[in-house]
């Protein structure tokens, strides 16, 4: 019967022992030697003796104690990964003693219940570090063993890359205030590939999420969390066998292994909008400027005005989440040194109800306690560079086919003179030709433009803008003063050229180039139709090609909501050969296709 229980459970164990006794031998052999100062011990402990053994039934709720008996002395590296699932009101404590670890549980277990403790990255040997590889230890308070399981992978919403310690919870309660108030019927944390496998679960319907647990509760909570939710219920279809590949404990550093393991379900991780109204923050970012900050996206405001100024003087700009704005004050009259900003907006009330409110802003000069009055010494302190129209002109060699020359002010403009500015450029000869271009003001920012030259840029070719004084006047009086700006493309040989050629546009796409570790976007497209994209000015590396199905149409990546059952918008990367990144060597002009319809064809049951 021992024997059947081990084969069932714990099939490894007999192996690992004998293993474990041919390896340690020669240590014990003969001990009146001085030590050799040989080779580093890089084994991992081995588990001798499990008490009760794997598969246990009819633990008791209260008291329980479990003893898992090593090969070595073991240290606890990290208690917190000791996990059981289903959670219960307090984590398991564990102690050492001698060479095993003993686990007891402060809080009683649930009745007629199958638990799986895992290991996972728990432990150490004391000698060396070497990490105890993990295990899965599986037992009931009740008569039988749940003998079902489900396998996934969870994913970064907008990068796409696993996320390593996600809490993969399930929930036979479909209501959606389950996964803000209960702790779930099984959980399981994800290894360094985002990958989970649920084991020993009920064979029922059950609700699926996903957090990345802020304070390790096992209940989501929207103000620190990331979530993920599957959108249906569902059953599983798979019964526990442990030689599965997905319930085998793998290093994680083996590629092949870990990426052949069957994944079912995929989560896509992402942070919530908050729902409640208010204003979080404000902050006086100049003598005639401030930044005010919603907790909510999309915030509702009927009008603003400064005391003491007319309506009119009032400037504002939103982002495109609608969760925060800049405000300028558009007057001569001297700014005082404690601006009274009045907000009319709708705001979370008690019963978490939108009404109008009028709430009234105090922006303070910086300095102790939020008050600075100015004083004389200070206004003699004031440079030329206070006193002008400040802008930024750039054109970068790579991007400036793209996106022309951009010009952003530090405040908003009140009179400009684009007519006034000069285009010209050289040819390899030196000879000078003056040209002609537009401009068109951000639909985002009212502080920035784009300035683009009736010109096909050239190898050789020198570019110069040029912005006369006295051409620009800003909202505080100034003029700008001359600048001019020079460009010219890349001459590195070596640099390489990407071409999308994209096909199947039934929707609007955001196309973005990352870099290889997906933590810069270097250039962005967005289409509505077939077209070819060009990437320029490639340096030899590795490239990543974000897809975003843009379904609002409002140019960003939007996030999900729960509540709604709305997933984050879908996001999709190039992979060429099953690999998602694309290598440019030097010198090269690459043509990649790309089926916007396929690429985000729903997949089929049998895929």
């Amino acid at each position: 019967m021992l024997k059947k229980i081990l084969n069932r459970y714990f099939p490894l164990l007999p192996v690992l022992a004998v293993l474990a006794a041919v390896l340690h031998a020669p240590s014990c052999a003969n001990t009146t030697e001085a030590p050799s100062g040989g080779e580093r011990d890089t084994i991992p402990p081995v588990i001798r003796r499990i008490s009760p053994m794997p598969g246990a039934t009819e633990v008791p709720v209260s008291g329980a104690r479990i003893v898992f008996t090593f090969d070595e002395y073991v240290v606890i590296k990290d208690a917190k990964s000791i996990f059981l699932s289903p959670p219960a009101a307090k984590i398991p404590k564990a102690k050492i003693k001698g060479k095993s670890v003993v686990i007891t549980f402060p809080a009683d277990l649930d009745s007629n219940t199958t638990y799986a403790l895992d290991l996972s990255d728990a432990i150490a040997d004391n000698n060396e570090g070497n990490l105890f590889p993990g295990f899965t230890y599986v037992f009931s308070t009740g008569k039988q063993i749940d003998s079902m399981m489900v396998t996934g992978l969870v994913q970064n919403a907008t990068t796409l890359n696993p996320v390593k310690g996600a809490t993969v919870m399930l929930y036979k309660d479909p209501s959606d205030s389950a996964v803000f108030l209960k702790r779930p019927v099984a959980a399981v944390k994800t290894d360094d590939w985002g990958f989970f496998c649920l084991r020993n679960i009920q064979d029922t319907l059950f609700r699926m999420y996903a957090i990345k647990d802020g304070n390790g509760n096992n209940i989501y909570d929207p103000d620190e969390d990331l979530i993920a939710f599957l959108d249906t219920l569902f059953r599983p279809t798979v019964k526990v066998n442990d030689t599965l590949p997905e319930l085998m404990k793998y290093d994680m550093k083996d590629t092949a292994l870990c990426l052949a393991r069957k994944v079912e379900y995929e989560l896509a991780l992402f942070r919530e909008k908050p729902s409640r109204q208010m204003i979080m923050n404000k902050v006086r970012t100049g003598d005639r400027s401030a930044y005010i900050t919603f907790n909510a996206p999309n915030v509702q405001i009927d009008s603003m005005w400064f005391r003491g100024f007319p309506g009119d003087a009032l400037v504002m700009q939103s982002n495109i989440e609608g969760d925060s704005i800049e405000v300028w004050l558009n007057s001569r009259k001297p700014a005082p040194d404690t601006l009274h900003l009045f907000v009319n907006y709708y705001k979370t009330d008690s019963l978490g109800k939108l009404f109008p409110t009028v709430e009234h802003v105090k922006l303070y000069q910086e300095g102790a306690g939020g008050r600075k009055l100015r004083s004389k010494s200070a206004k003699k302190n004031i440079q030329h560079k206070d006193t002008i129209c400040a802008f930024t002109l750039t054109a970068e060699p790579e991007r400036v086919e793209q996106y022309g020359f951009e010009m952003e002010f530090k405040v908003p403009p009140i009179y400009e003179d684009f007519a006034g500015m000069t285009f010209r450029y050289l040819n390899p000869k030196q000879k000078e030709t003056i040209g002609t271009f537009k401009w068109e003001r951000d639909s985002l920012n009212i502080r920035k433009y784009t300035i683009r030259p009736d010109v096909k840029y050239l190898p050789g070719y020198e570019y110069f803008l040029k912005v006369p004084h006295r051409r620009f006047r800003d909202i505080n009086g100034f003029l700008n003063d001359s600048t001019e700006v020079k460009v010219t493309l890349p001459t590195n040989e070596d640099l390489s050229s990407l071409t999308l050629k994209c096909t199947g546009v039934h929707n609007k796409y955001i196309i973005d180039l990352f870099n290889e570790k997906r933590d810069k976007i270097l250039r962005t497209y967005i289409i509505e139709q077939d077209t070819d994209l060009l990437f320029p000015y490639l340096k030899e590396g590795k490239y990543a090609i974000r897809i975003t199905e843009d379904v609002n149409q409002n140019g960003i990546v939007d996030t999900g909501s729960l509540l709604e059952h709305r997933q984050p918008e879908q996001v999709k990367f190039l992979k060429i050969n099953d690999k998602p990144l694309i290598d440019i060597l030097p010198r090269a002009e690459v043509e990649q296709d790309l089926d916007l319809a396929e690429l985000f064809r729903p997949k089929t049951a049998a895929e």
